[in-house]
This record gives structure tokens, sequence and C-alpha cells, in this order.
């Protein structure tokens, strides 16, 4: 009684779409796997990148936390043995802790024998796992579990929305040396705003929406224009707007901040643009050490391996 799924990671926000808009990537994610047992619930192996910080301690994993949520709510009484092979860095910014949460309660689901675990039950699972670790909030939740660009509509109750992408798009991610945690990232960021800024924040929103789903690469270069979050957080991330200017430089229709960062994340048209655009991002960090990934965008979500 036990199985393995994968969930890829995410770029939450994607731009001005804070806590609504998603954007999954195909080819890197985490990787759980999921025994059930009559004992005590425990993390028998993490192995992978940053694995020697992720917690040990099955109540504060975001995996094991998923698991036991879905397998309490569909009246089952087992724990869970979780082991966990990262592929996301920890407070990297690409929806690690959700992507474990999504692998592990889809682990669960299958370990329990049920074939196709609805997409609700598995998001509401990983929803109380990443309340606990990062925050309540849905978009990165949502487009590991869906795949593609996701739109959170509602948390409460929960209504995502998958959005299907027209052009076959690669997403370059670089990510500098720097640690920034979600709850952190949330904490400089103002709970009231002027008017005429939401006004362009749910323009720009809605307009790279549509950039998505029509192919529109040039709308998406106006759109990806975030005026809530990145202007207090690109101060976070050295050489933050020499890596936007880089990446755009590079062919790249626009470049944003993944998440609460320090990622940086930049759309292409093909994977020629999106590996070009890696190394000119890399080379605007100049000094600072940092890793690059170039994949498609997903176009599935959690799945089992």
């Amino acid at each position: 009684m036990s199985a393995t799924a994968f969930a890829p990671g995410s770029i939450g926000n994607v731009g001005p779409g804070f806590d609504v808009l998603g954007l999954a990537v195909e080819g890197i994610g985490d990787r759980v796997t999921v025994e059930l047992t009559s004992g005590a619930s425990r993390i028998e192996s993490v192995t992978g990148r940053d694995a020697d910080l992720i917690p040990r301690d099955a109540s504060r994993n975001s995996a094991a936390i998923a698991a036991i949520a879905w397998l309490r709510a569909n009246g089952r009484e087992d724990n869970v043995i979780v082991s966990i092979e990262k592929g996301l860095a920890l407070s990297g910014g690409m929806g690690g802790s959700a992507a474990s949460a999504v692998a592990g309660a889809f682990a669960a689901a299958l370990s329990a024998h049920c074939a196709l675990p609805s997409a609700h039950s598995i998001i509401v699972a990983a929803l109380e796992a990443e309340s606990a670790v990062a925050g309540r909030h849905l978009d990165n939740i949502a487009a590991s579990v869906l795949g593609g660009l996701t739109i959170s509509r509602s948390i409460d109750p929960i209504d995502a929305v998958a959005v299907r992408v027209a052009a076959p798009w690669w997403v370059a991610l670089v990510t500098p040396d720097v640690r920034i945690e979600t709850k952190a990232a949330r904490a400089i960021l103002p709970e009231e705003w002027p008017r005429t800024m939401w006004v362009q924040q749910m323009a720009n929103t809605v307009a790279l929406t549509h950039a998505f789903a029509a192919g529109d690469g040039e709308l998406l270069g106006r759109s990806l224009d975030d005026r809530y979050a990145e202007p207090l957080r690109a101060n976070l991330i050295p050489h933050c707007r020499e890596v936007k200017r880089a990446a755009v430089l590079a062919g790249a229709f626009g470049c944003g901040i993944s998440g609460s960062g320090p990622t940086m994340f930049a759309v292409s048209e093909s994977e020629g643009v999106a590996r070009a655009a890696c190394s000119a991002m890399q080379n605007a960090f100049g000094d600072l050490r940092s890793t690059a990934y170039a994949g498609p965008i997903a176009e599935r979500g959690v799945r089992q391996v």
C-alpha cells in the first residue's frame, strides 16, 4: 500500500496576479512516495535539493501533513511513511512546499486505492499543509495540481480554474544563492493600497491571462508588470532590475520575480530563447552564484510515477 507521485514546480503570482495566478513548469518538481502504516507517521528519507533543510518531523513536513489530511478527509485512519525527492529549492520561489504537499496528497490517495482522486480533494489537503508552513494561498497549489496557467478565483470556497495556454512557450528560471522565506516576504507587503494602483494591477492581471490564452507574446510583455509586490521584494534580491532587463534583451517577452523570490522567471517563445535568457540572467547576477533551468510550460499537473 504505497505509491509515488510527481508534482511540477510553479511560478506564483506570475507578475501582477498576486495570490491568483500560477504557472506550472515541466521537468522540475518534487517526487513523493507515501506508504500507509498503522504506526506513527514518519519521514523515511529526504534526498535532492536542499534535502538537509527539509523538516523530518511529520507534523511540520508539508508532504506528510497533506497526505494525512487527504486520508482523514476520506475516512481513513492510516498514518504515513513518507519519502521525498526534492527537485525544488527550499524558500526558492518555485512552489517547493506546495509541490511536496500536492504530491504527498496524491500519493496518499493512490496508496488508499483511489485511482482518480478529484483535483478538489488534492487542493483541499495541500492547502492545509501550505497554510501550516507557508501561508494560506492557492496559486502554487492550483498550478501543481492542474498544470499550465491557473486562476485561483476563490479560496473559501475553493475555486481554481485552468487556463489553456495557446502557445508552446518556454520558461527560464534562475535562482540566486539567496534565501527568502515566503512568510517574511508576505509580511513586508501593505494590507491596503490606493485605488488607482489596484485598478492598474487588475488590468495587468486580466490582460496577462488573455495573453497566455491567446498566445500573444507582445501583450504578455506589456502586462507582466507587478506594481504591488515586486517593487518591495526587488530590494531583497540583488541585481533584480538588471536581471529583468537582461532577460528581455536576450529575447524574452518579459521577466519577473517567481512567487516570493529569489527565483526570477522569464517567459519566452522557444527553448532557444529561454536558454539564452537563462545565460543572460545569470550573467546579470554578477558574482552572486545562481542556478538556472529552462523548461516548457507544463501541460499536466500532479501525476503517478
